[in-house]
């Protein structure tokens, strides 16, 4: 009889923990690929079945008082087989065969997450809002209540996998018979089947349908950002727990105001008058209408600061700023007796034969000016 302690190479007494772990050293340096050969080949197959017979506890009983399950079927036979999960767990940890589970599985599960998109208008970023938001989702099914039956009728025990949610199978390989198992088809690995399929939602235990929620669009967001409402999502099948529903905002363009980050930038198209003189203007802005203070002798591109008047900050207190960039208008159609004020106002400028020198783009002179009034755009 072979002395199946003295192949894992553990004492008699040792623990069902020690004989797998034995097991494990002994499968990573004997299996085929990695140990090619016939001796290898051979000793893994005493090493397993040794494993076979000390890892089930109604096996060690037999052995240890004097009985061999494997006498007479050779070592290469590997009697009624062993579980592929074991050699699984001797390469890749415990657990590792269990990949599929082992039983039945639960008719419900938890559903899908949800991605839809809001469209929202700049001032609903910059104060935040409270939205409508209509979705086409899962919702359990009011005739079964998730139980995916008819009215008065149940399920039976699946007739292919006796209940146990999985179908064994036995192969031979050069390791002898290996038991393999997979989720049983004909139940989905539930153990039980649906006789009669409710009406209402066809066995699933939820139906398709349209509903519409309020949600609170925090101040701050922009485009692309995600708001998750947890439990919003999708009911499981068999009304199982629902998923979370996210939220994806889009920002509309604004025809006034370009947004970035926190500031808004705006352009004023200013008077030449007023640029050269100074003047207050009014401008509108999402807390109402405010003054522009024009200072006397503005070029174009240079900058107006509204301080607050942003976009509020998404995580923290305070906005942005609104920057108003000045761009001077030069009038086009004159008639006399302007065009002999400005050639008058020329002559007292010493102006009658401008120069034209060329601009710096790096010292702030206009051409700068305008080049990142144009950017801003």
């Amino acid at each position: 009889m072979n002395d199946y302690y003295a192949d894992l190479g553990v004492a008699r007494d040792a623990s069902a923990d020690e004989i797998k772990k034995a097991y494990r050293r002994a499968a990573r340096k004997l299996h085929p690929d990695v140990n090619s050969g016939p001796e290898a080949e051979e000793q893994f197959k005493k090493v397993s079945q040794a494993y076979d017979v000390l890892s089930d506890a109604e096996k060690k009983r037999s052995y240890d008082m004097g009985a061999d399950p494997y006498s007479g079927a050779g070592a290469a036979g590997f009697g009624q087989g062993f579980s592929f999960s074991d050699v699984m767990d001797a390469f890749f940890g415990a657990g590792a065969g269990q990949a599929q589970g082992r039983g039945p599985r639960s008719r419900q599960a938890r559903g899908q997450d949800a991605l839809v998109r809001l469209d929202l208008d700049l001032v609903d970023a910059v104060f935040g809002a409270e939205k409508e938001l209509t979705i086409d989702t899962a919702e359990g099914c009011g005739t079964c209540h998730g139980a995916g039956t008819q009215p008065g009728t149940g399920t039976r025990t699946c007739d292919v996998c006796q209940g146990q949610g999985q179908v064994q199978q036995v192969q031979r390989s050069f390791l002898g018979q290996v038991m393999t198992s997979r989720p049983c088809v004909n139940c989905q690995a539930t153990g039980q089947v649906i006789e009669a399929p409710c009406y209402e939602c066809s066995g699933d235990g939820r139906v398709r349908t349209r509903r519409t929620l309020t949600i609170r669009v925090p101040a701050g967001v922009d485009t692309g950002t995600r708001i998750q409402l947890a439990g919003e999502g999708e009911v499981g099948p068999g009304a199982g727990p629902s998923g979370d529903l996210y939220v994806e905002v889009a920002v509309r363009r604004d025809q006034r105001f370009q947004r970035q980050g926190d500031d808004l930038h705006a352009t004023v198209e200013l008077p030449m008058t007023a640029a050269a003189l100074g003047a207050s203007v009014p401008f509108e802005t999402f807390d109402g209408e405010q003054e522009l203070d024009i200072r006397a002798g503005t070029q174009s591109g240079e900058q107006i600061l509204l301080r607050g008047l942003g976009v509020t900050h998404l995580r923290g207190s305070g906005r942005g700023d609104i920057i108003v960039h000045a761009m001077v208008a030069t009038p086009t159609r004159l008639n006399q007796e302007q065009e002999d004020l400005l050639r008058r106002l020329a002559t007292l400028r010493d102006e009658e034969k401008p120069t034209g020198r060329i601009a710096n783009p790096t010292d702030g002179s206009i051409f700068g000016k305008l080049r990142d009034a144009f950017k801003a755009r």
